[in-house]
């Protein structure tokens, strides 16, 4: 073995000709050799170079062998140790093994089993040194696994926490934040059955709204107690329950959440289907609106800690969802009052188009429906046929009600009532699809309308169809440029006008609906409908249709 690869060696001892003696023959040997005349140089040495192995005297000056012994024990316990010394005793050899000594050899020395002794302590170091290696790389391989353990909790915990904001935003209606709160329960905290209470204070009994799980314990509860309801029906547990609402009262009373688990025996507290149990306040404003109810029947899970807080976080953001929810429908309907208020306004200015904006919307409903569009679309059309001649608030009178043709110039500023229409809409941030129907309902499908030219299918299909609403409505009603057209007039307009100015399918459509009664069986249904009855003065000038 070579110089640089053997271990360094310290030796201890006031005696200078043992420090000699140790100091050659270990140097000859290839170690590297310190030493000390006293344990205060050593413990300096020490701490200033690496040693691998010390022998010491125990009796020196300053600092003797045994607190050395006990320092580098602190210091460094993988040092090897070995005293040597002239006077043995039994108190001497049993506080060296409390200080850590490995070996105790007795003066006068024989350098040969002193080196037997290095070589022996040293491969013992070796063999500590790689099992403590060994023992850290153990220990920091678990901390890593705890550390990974504990990373993949908390992405767990915020994929689910993410999930519950998310889903809960993107609900539309009260109902369906209901619905969602308790298939959420049962998927996120693998509850066996799930139900919300509405509290009412006009009842005795929370109201169960909305409930899931395969509940054949509910069943069996509910038809015990209601003298054997379906089972279909055990999915909303029976009011007549004590238990189950005497623990409600106790939650709403404490507005605090409950959580209950039992052994397989059953608890006196719970339905004794039940094995784990949680309860959770649902608040509006401070208000407690409902109580949301998970339950477990059957296997060795139980809810925990960290159930109950997911089941209280979901029933916060519901409670956001649902204040939302009210807070936009409240201004959605205030903010539609408030435009249809304006078209009334406009309608008002000519007594001859009163609640044109009404039977539009009603006939283009009734196109919509019979054409099979869905109720997303005919909400979409409800809204856009009521507001589709908003923009003519910014048409002046004499030009909107002018009894005769408009020239040129009046006709360029009347065809702008789709786009301030468009533009008043847009400033609101709402209807996205309403305000287009509203800019596209004077396109033709020849491609000839206004405001931007469009043709065929680039025209909204639900725009295609006002336009056949609001075109019938308009010439089949008293104008203040025109009476209303015979009959047989309007149906050559309606009629011929296919491909051109409208769709075909549609007109395809309108065409069954007039001709079976039941376009005007809609318009007589309607209780807001004042059609005027057709008029004789039939020779007014003709107009272009605005």
């Amino acid at each position: 073995m070579s110089t640089e690869e053997k271990e360094t060696i310290l030796f201890v001892d006031d005696e200078e000709s043992i420090i000699d003696i140790a100091h050659t023959y270990f140097t000859g040997r290839g170690y590297q050799v310190l030493t000390a005349s006293n344990g205060r140089e050593a413990a300096d040495l020490i701490s200033q170079r690496r040693v691998d192995c010390c022998f010491t005297d125990i009796n020196m000056p300053e600092m003797d062998g045994l607190e050395l012994a006990e320092h580098i024990r602190k210091f460094d316990n993988t040092i090897p140790v070995i005293v040597m010394t002239g006077y043995p005793s039994l108190e001497n050899t049993i506080q060296t093994l409390k200080n850590g000594v490995v070996d105790f050899l007795v003066k006068p020395v024989n350098l040969q089993q002193m080196e037997l002794c290095v070589q022996r302590v040293l491969r013992e170091r070796r063999l500590f040194v790689k099992n403590l290696i060994l023992s850290k790389e153990v220990e920091g391989k678990a901390k890593l696994e705890k550390l990974n353990s504990e990373l993949l909790y908390k992405v767990e915990e915020l994929n689910v926490m993410n999930r519950i904001l998310t889903d809960f935003s993107a609900l539309r209606e009260s109902t369906d934040v209901f619905r969602q709160l308790v298939d959420m329960t049962v998927e996120i905290v693998r509850a066996d059955s799930a139900c919300f209470y509405l509290v009412n204070d006009s009842t005795s009994n929370p109201l169960p709204i909305a409930s899931t799980g395969n509940d054949w314990v509910l069943a069996e509860i509910h038809n015990k107690n209601n003298g054997g309801a379906p089972a279909n029906a055990g999915l909303l547990l029976s009011p007549q329950d004590e238990k189950l609402f005497g623990l409600m009262a106790e939650v709403i009373k404490d507005d605090r959440p409950m959580m209950i688990a039992s052994n397989n025996g059953g608890s006196l507290r719970l339905p004794k289907q039940f094995l784990s149990f949680m309860l959770v306040p649902l608040k509006i404003r401070d208000k407690i609106l409902g109580v949301l109810m998970a339950a477990i029947y059957r296997g060795d899970r139980r809810f925990n800690e960290k159930d109950l807080y997911y089941l209280d976080f979901m029933s916060k953001k519901a409670s956001t969802g649902i204040e939302n929810l009210a807070l936009y429908e409240n201004i959605y309907n205030n903010l539609l009052s408030t435009l249809y208020a304006f078209v009334k306004a406009i309608e008002a200015r000519d007594p001859y188009t009163k609640q044109h904006s009404s039977r539009v919307t009603l006939l283009a409903i009734t196109l919509a429906k019979a054409m099979g569009c869905t109720e997303e679309e005919q909400a979409i059309l409800n809204v856009a046929g009521l507001l589709h001649d908003i923009g003519k608030i910014g048409i002046r009178d004499d030009i909107l009600l002018k009894p005769g043709r408009l020239d040129a110039e009046e006709f360029r500023i009347i065809q702008q009532h789709p786009v301030i229409g468009f533009d008043i809409m847009g400033q609101l941030g709402l209807w996205t699809r309403e305000k287009q129907i509203v800019r596209g309902h004077h396109e033709r499908f020849d491609g000839k309308g206004y405001p931007d030219k469009l043709a065929g299918e680039h025209i909204p299909l639900l725009a295609r169809v006002l336009a056949v609403a609001d075109v019938y409505d308009a010439i089949a009603s008293d104008r203040a440029y025109r009476a209303r057209m015979p009959e047989a007039k309007i149906l050559e307009i309606m009629y011929g006008g296919a491909g051109t100015q409208f769709d075909p399918e549609i007109i395809k459509v309108f065409r069954r609906l007039y001709e079976t009664g039941e376009l005007a069986k809609a318009l007589v249904d309607d209780p807001a409908q004042n059609k005027p009855e057709p008029s004789a003065a039939n020779e007014a000038p003709e107009r272009k249709i605005a």
